[in-house]
């Protein structure tokens, strides 16, 4: 017969199996805990599959092929992924007066006097207060923190036209408030071409370069660049692209600078020489072009397993007044959107978009295309119009007629251009949505 235990035996063991039932405990609750961030909205994976989004060669709501060819193993950033997919292009906007504007125009240092609506006397701010309701499922929001954990140690950059630099601030002003003063920069190189901002912290960078046409042209100067004959050079992708190679996040973006109501005049050769070979092209075969060479430097000179690369499609105007408004009309006092869900602008050429699809379909690289146009079209309300800083002092006439010299090209911050960042986030953490 065992001789019975000792209290303090029997108290040593009772201490013991309360000891392993709290590490099992602590354990179970910690996997749990692990399961959850992993699944959950604060969750950073660095690798996943994504499908390449191809656009398609006809303008629509409707969901894209995917090419089962173009799948392949990305730092997709992707925190889930599900069998359910949802055109996160295709919807309509809501009046969201609790979730926006996502910041303060004064809160955020860094957006150009061109853009600042309110401090240039824009009376109304019903222009910040939509959001982008998808069809048939919801918008991630906006997680300022994953993002800039997932730069970490990372580059991101912003290519193409002032259009685009207008998406780089945005994103710029979703992230600073997030980085103490003194651990933030922004800065210019290039001629100001380049501008960096800086997350000491994080050892990341959002840039943003100057390109215009992508290729080298004559409009190159991020200053001064407002030049009617514009010539752009043929086979030129290497001027500006050695500045990208080593970016991770590359968002690119092409279009108004094409359009220019006559053909486009394109140089064969270089700027330095004397006599200079130009030729001219139909603005469709010279956006073709364009678009071709950027491809094929994409697929010489980024690293599919490293770099991400985003394709921002045409930024709409509302010069025309092609909404149903009246004679000459356009953005100018305009307060809401459009709510025709077939609307479509004249200034937006399907045949641009249909060129895009075409080459883009081609790509031995994927490429992310963001599908903002239809969206952006409905919203007349969200431009600049007058509410902007004036490089040249207004005339009498201009003054008698504001419409005259409203800006319907470029947007307001806060506004339509966060929702753009809204999208470039959840394609870079939602792979479920197309």
């Amino acid at each position: 017969m065992k001789a019975p235990l000792s209290s303090s035996t029997s108290s040593s063991s009772g201490i013991l199996r309360r000891s392993r039932l709290s590490t099992y405990l602590y354990t179970v609750l910690a996997f749990i805990v692990f399961i959850a961030i992993i699944h959950g909205e604060y969750s950073i994976a660095n690798f996943g599959r994504v499908d390449p989004i191809i656009p398609s060669p006809v303008i629509s709501t409707t969901p894209v092929k995917k090419r089962d060819k173009l799948v392949v193993q990305l730092p997709s950033f992707a925190v889930e992924e599900s069998e359910e997919r949802c055109d996160i292009f295709s919807g309509k906007w809501v009046k969201d007066e609790l979730t926006r504007p996502h910041y303060d125009e004064s809160e955020c240092p860094y957006i150009q006097p061109q853009l600042t609506c309110r401090t240039h006397g824009r009376p109304d701010t019903e222009y910040q207060k939509w959001r982008w309701q998808p069809h048939g499922c919801d918008l991630p929001r906006f997680n300022a923190t994953l993002m800039l954990e997932s730069l970490r140690g990372k580059r991101m950059m912003f290519v193409g036209d002032s259009l685009n630099r207008g998406q780089y601030v945005s994103m710029v002003c979703l992230l600073h408030r997030l980085i103490p003063e003194d651990k933030k920069s922004m800065e210019t190189y290039n001629n100001d071409a380049l501008t960096v901002f800086r997350a000491k912290d994080y050892n990341a960078t959002i840039e943003f370069y100057w390109a215009p046409f992508l290729l080298e042209s004559n409009s190159d100067n991020a200053v001064v660049h407002r030049i009617s004959d514009r010539i752009v050079r043929k086979g030129s992708m290497n001027k500006h692209g050695r500045h990208w190679k080593g970016v991770d996040i590359l968002v690119f973006n092409t279009y108004l600078w094409w359009v220019t109501g006559q053909d486009m005049k394109i140089l064969k050769g270089s700027f330095k020489d004397v006599e200079k070979e130009i030729m001219q092209m139909s603005t469709e075969d010279a956006y073709r072009m364009a678009m071709k060479s950027l491809l094929r430097w994409v697929t010489r000179n980024l690293d599919r397993e490293k770099t991400r690369v985003f394709f921002t499609s045409m930024s709409p105007t509302h010069s025309k007044g092609d909404w149903g408004g009246e004679a000459g009309e356009n953005c100018y006092n305009q307060t809401t959107p459009i709510v025709d869900p077939n609307y479509w602008g004249s200034d937006s050429r399907k045949s641009i978009m249909k060129v895009i699809g075409e080459e883009f379909s081609k790509s031995e690289f994927p490429i992310t295309f963001l599908n903002i146009t239809q969206l952006s079209s409905y919203r007349k309300d969200a431009h600049t119009s007058i509410y902007k800083k004036q490089w040249n002092p207004l005339t009498t006439e201009q003054l008698a007629n504001p419409a005259s010299y409203a800006d319907c090209i470029h947007w307001c911050l806060p506004g339509l251009q966060d929702t753009w960042n809204e999208l470039l986030f959840a394609k870079l953490f939602h792979p479920d949505l197309i």
